[in-house]
């Protein structure tokens, strides 16, 4: 048997080698041209290690499974965004832009090893159950996510309906794991959320950019205005870790005057060069490309507008805010943004299979890369309850850096004018005692209360005061 597979091993990598002299050939040829060369001995090496694992591994691999898996690390070595998607995961991300799937609710990354929650979805098992942003999920029933592929972890995640699944969960601060079990639902996310807080001020929340966010905006926003004069707007992006390009341009567009613009990106590749405007010809989708924005108020382009923003707005809603920002059409409060200034293009392979491949930064229209930096808003106004160690994209293993020296020329335009720059983050002077998360949109939402203060012209409160002690009686043994 032993002689047998290594004569397998033999085989296949006498089949490799012969492929790679095909290659060596297109590589001389490449000289020629003066386009880059493929790594020839890297490669044979490559071919050795396949060799190797199919001759000597305890074990029969299938090759189809080597070679996946080293797509899988070539990929998933390169940054924290890039990855190989097989057909199931794949065909989970197009379900997944289409604002329902199955599952738990938790927008989730890798760290360590483990897997990171970067942020539970609203009105979702996860959400609902407590799970919070910074939580590392080290057990799935009972098994161990050390070794799990992130996509692994989300297909043990997902399943049917009213199925159940205990994740064991580390959290900073607690002396032992926590253990909770929950019942998985069907996660319809409803991208857009609004209301008249009172009258003549409301408020919209963008909770995630799908297909159809656009067109639940202008709807929302239409019957908004019907209800009386609005006076002043809330654009809510906390805790929206994004979506589809197209959506933030079109929720860009729809307060931005036409053709302004709104996101530029750049990469190595020509067609990674692009910049969007605030036309329907950036933003319409389908084949009949119609402007989904055309039944909006003329009046959202000009009424005052706040944009709330945290550590949670991530990548779409860090393009919305920063084109708002820059063209001075909003007025940012808020905490520092996520950070997550690149560019993923799904690029679909043979089986049903695509990667998820990064192939850009985007730049806001005053040119800025906010790549492991994010945007800092005009206001600072702390977060009650938010993690202080809250994750962010400069935290993650293999992050791109931000090209630009942004530091260094906010330094240089602050001593011009004679100003201090702004914080990169809002400091918080003590660390208060855990809380329970604030439902957006609601009366106890501290960092709303600001924003409305400022559209009516009263003082904006940048640190929320701190939380009351409950008072509890004392115990008594009968």
């Amino acid at each position: 048997m032993h002689t047998k597979l290594r004569n397998l091993g033999f085989v296949l990598v006498g089949v490799i080698a012969g492929i790679l002299v095909s290659l060596n050939f297109q590589a001389i040829a490449d000289l020629k041209t003066g386009r880059p060369t493929l790594p020839i001995d890297e490669l044979r090496a490559f071919t050795e290690v396949f060799g190797a694992i199919k001759t000597n591994y305890v074990e029969p691999v299938e090759d189809k499974k080597l070679i996946t898996e080293a797509i899988n690390g070539m990929l998933t070595g390169l940054d924290p965004h890039s990855a190989y998607l097989d057909a199931e995961a794949f065909k989970e991300l197009q379900v997944g832009t289409q604002g329902q799937f199955g599952g738990l609710g938790i927008e989730v990354g890798m760290e360590d090893g483990f897997v990171k929650v970067i942020s539970p979805i609203e009105d979702t098992p996860a959400f609902k159950a407590g799970i919070k942003p910074g939580d590392l999920i080290i057990k799935l029933d009972e098994t161990p996510v050390k070794g799990m592929t992130l996509n692994d972890a989300v297909k043990k995640m997902r399943g049917k309906p009213n199925t159940t699944i205990t994740l064991t969960i580390s959290r900073k601060g607690e002396s032992a794991p926590l253990v909770v079990t929950l019942t998985r639902a069907v996660i319809k996310v409803q991208s857009v959320k609004a209301k008249v807080i009172e009258p003549g001020y409301g408020w919209v929340r963008v909770s995630q950019f799908q297909e159809g966010t656009a067109e639940a905006m202008e709807k929302a926003l239409e019957s908004m205005f019907k209800q009386g004069q609005i006076k002043g707007l809330v654009l809510d992006l906390r805790n929206d870790p994004g979506g589809l390009l197209h959506g933030a341009v079109a929720i860009s567009a729809a307060f931005l005057q036409p053709k302004a613009l709104v996101v530029s990106t750049d990469g190595r590749a020509e067609d990674a060069k692009k910049k969007f405007f605030a036309s329907p010809d950036d933003y319409a989708r389908g084949s009949r490309g119609e402007d989904v924005l055309k039944n909006l108020p003329a009046a959202v382009k000009s009424v005052p507008m706040v944009v709330l923003v945290n550590g949670g707005s991530a990548s779409a809603s860090e393009i919305v805010a920063g084109a708002l920002q820059d063209h001075k059409r909003a007025v940012l409060i808020g905490t520092q943004t996520f950070g997550k200034g690149s560019v993923q293009t799904i690029m679909p392979l043979g089986n049903n299979t695509a990667i998820k491949l990064t192939t850009a930064r985007y730049y806001t229209p005053g040119g800025r890369s906010i790549q492991a930096r994010g945007i800092t808003p005009d206001i600072i106004v702390d977060e009650p309850g938010a993690p202080q160690d809250r994750i962010r994209e400069a935290d993650l293993q293999r992050h791109l850096e931000n090209l630009q020296k942004i530091e260094k020329q906010e330094a240089d335009k602050a001593a011009k004018s004679g100003t201090t720059p702004p914080p990169a983050v809002s400091a918080i002077a003590a660390p208060q005692p855990p809380q329970k998360p604030i439902e957006l949109g609601s009366k106890d939402d501290f960092q709303l209360a600001q924003a409305l203060n400022y559209l009516k012209g009263a003082p904006v409160v940048k640190t929320p005061p701190p939380p009351v002690a409950e008072n509890k009686p004392a115990s008594t043994t009968n």
